[in-house]
This record gives structure tokens, sequence and C-alpha cells, in this order.
């Protein structure tokens, strides 16, 4: 599975599973921000101009970045991917790997030949580099300093670093660069689905200095962003209340998942308040076993030791998760005696 959160998928690998599934595939906040009714004109009319500039000064005071200006709303940070790299010359990018594996394929759409190192100091040798931070799935996190220097050294030869903080709302904010990017050199992407819990409304950010901002903005054209979105996004982000209460719950809600998974002799190595991170021998066994009773984990291809676990919605979720892990735990102490011949 090359992305988390395909129940079609996930019925094609175990078909025999209860349903619904227990989807924790993910690192989507499953405690949404709340709905509520939209006016009519958000789906019957274009986006007004000033609904959008609305929009940037919200993010802009959210995020950290120095004005609306530095601002550049997208629908999601995916269409953003090879739109920025294609904003550096073609030729060497370099991703901080292992990560998502989409900034490489955007990389190589806007032209460049790709190179995936696990060593930060070898980001400096190419045109363009990629680091995802805090990172997904690990949850490693590059300090600011160290990213700075990065961007300086890039940015004096022509090249660009990017930085996808789509995971920073519930990270370390203090490593943030939204509030740097007027230095030049550098472009920062913000994900709005994924700590609003709306993944499916299609928001994220590019921040930049104003110069890139405005190239970034005059690729994506008018009305880049749906009336929908716009709505949700100016609200939620101006919702700093409920950000804080999310960020504690969330904060309660991993540490309680990494107790339970502890128990069952699953050992949580890193990760976010949004996900966590599991790397041991049997994490493809348990991938497995938790599938066939309904409960969907990120599997990576060619890492059978590693996987991603997001938080459980309800109490019932957490009691399926509790009951599966319990029955794999008792399979293994006592396992299925073979027929005598």
């Amino acid at each position: 599975m090359d992305h988390g959160g395909s129940l079609e998928r996930a019925r094609a690998l175990f078909p025999h599973a209860p349903e619904p599934f227990v989807d924790l595939s993910t690192g989507i906040n499953p405690h949404s921000y709340p709905l509520f009714a939209l006016p009519a004109t958000a789906l019957s009319r274009l986006p007004e101009p000033a609904r959008a500039r609305g929009l940037g000064e919200v993010a802009a005071q959210a995020y950290g970045a120095p004005s609306a200006a530095h601002v550049v709303a997208a629908p999601g940070t995916q269409i953003l991917l090879p739109l920025v790299a294609s904003l550096a010359r073609p030729g060497l990018a370099r991703v901080l790997s292992p990560t998502y594996a989409e900034h490489a394929q955007a990389a190589r759409v806007a032209g460049h030949e790709v190179e995936q190192v696990e060593h930060f100091e070898a980001l400096g040798q190419g045109e363009l580099a990629v680091v995802v931070n805090p990172n997904n799935p690990d949850g490693r996190v590059v300090s600011r300093e160290k990213l700075l220097e990065l961007a300086a050294r890039l940015h004096a030869k022509g090249g660009l670093l990017v930085v996808d903080e789509a995971f920073m709302d519930v990270g370390p904010g203090a490593e943030s660069l939204a509030g740097d990017v007027e230095r030049g050199g550098m472009v920062v992407l913000r994900s709005f689905g994924k700590f609003f819990g709306l993944a499916g409304v299609r928001l994220g950010f590019a921040l930049a200095d104003e110069a890139t901002a405005r190239r970034v903005d005059a690729r994506l054209g008018p009305w880049a962003v749906s009336g929908p979105a716009l709505e949700y996004g100016i609200r939620a982000l101006a919702d700093t209340r409920w950000q804080r209460q999310m960020r504690e719950r969330l904060a309660k809600e991993a540490a309680r998942l990494d107790a339970l998974l502890a128990r069952h002799g699953a050992p949580v190595r890193g990760g976010t308040s949004l996900f966590r991170y599991l790397e041991f021998p049997g994490a493809a066994g348990l991938f497995s076993a938790l599938g066939e009773q309904g409960i969907l984990l990120r599997h990576f291809a060619g890492r059978p030791h590693a996987l991603r676990a997001g938080l459980p919605g309800t109490e019932e979720e957490w009691r399926r998760l509790e009951a599966a892990l319990a029955s794999r735990a008792g399979k293994r102490d006592h396992p299925r005696e073979e027929p005598r011949p």
C-alpha cells in the first residue's frame, strides 16, 4: 500500500475481516473540527478574492508567517509538491529519507534527478533539498538552526530547500521555519486536513518569500481553493481554543496508545501525537493479524519491520484494538497443536 487510508485496498488484502474497519493507517486526526452549515454562496458562486485574502491572513497568523503576502493557499499540499520542486532549476534533488514517497516522485516530475539520502549533511550537494519535519513516518525532527544553515547554503548557489511541515501542528513549534521564509531559499508546506481531521476539504499552504509566493500563486491560477475549503480554513485556523485543547487531547491519546502497544509486545520507537512509529521483528505479523480482525495499520514496501499506527477515534475502536492485540498474544502463547498422526 503506497498510502494509508484506502479501505478499498484494505478489503482486497483482508477480504474476510469484520467491518467496519478500524482505519489506523493514516496520520489524520480522528477527532475532526466540528462541521458547520456553509453559506449557500460557498457552493453556488466562485470564491471572492476578498475571502481568499482573509484565508491568507488567518493562515499567516496561525502558522507564524511574516504576513499574508508570504502565504499561498492551494487545494491540498499534494498538488504543490511538483509545482514547488519546479522552482529549482532541473538538477540533483536530494530527499532526506525514509519519508513520504511523493516528494521524490514530485521532484522527478519536475525534471530532477532524485537521490534519497539518510544523512542530513548530504542534502546540500544538490539544487533541491527536501526535509519532512517532523518526519513521516518516524517523527524525526531536524532543528531550525540546521535547516536555516542548509537553506542559506542552497540559496547562495540558486538552490531551494523545501520543508514539509505537514505534522508541525503537533510538533515542536520552535523548530518551524514558517517565520523565516522571507530570508529566501526555502518553501515551507503546511497541511490543513491532518491536524483538523478534514482531509476531504483539500486545503494546504505554501509559505515563502513574497516573490516566490507570487510565482506559486500565479501557477495555481484564480479560484484555486474552493468556497467550502475557504470557509473551513478561515474558521478552524482562527479557533485557537479548539487547537489548544486538541493538542492536549492528542498527546494523552498517543500516550495511551503507546502503553497499549507496549503491553502486547509492540514497542513504539517514535512518531507524533497523530501517529506512532513501530519497528520490531514481528511487525509484519502484527500487520496481518490485526488486518484479519479489521484493524488496519500502515505498512511499508521494503521495510517489513516498520509500521505506523494512527489513533483510534472512539472507545469502541479502542476496545476492538485491545481485543485484537490480546487475541494475537493468546495465539502466540498457546499455539494450535498439530493433529497427531
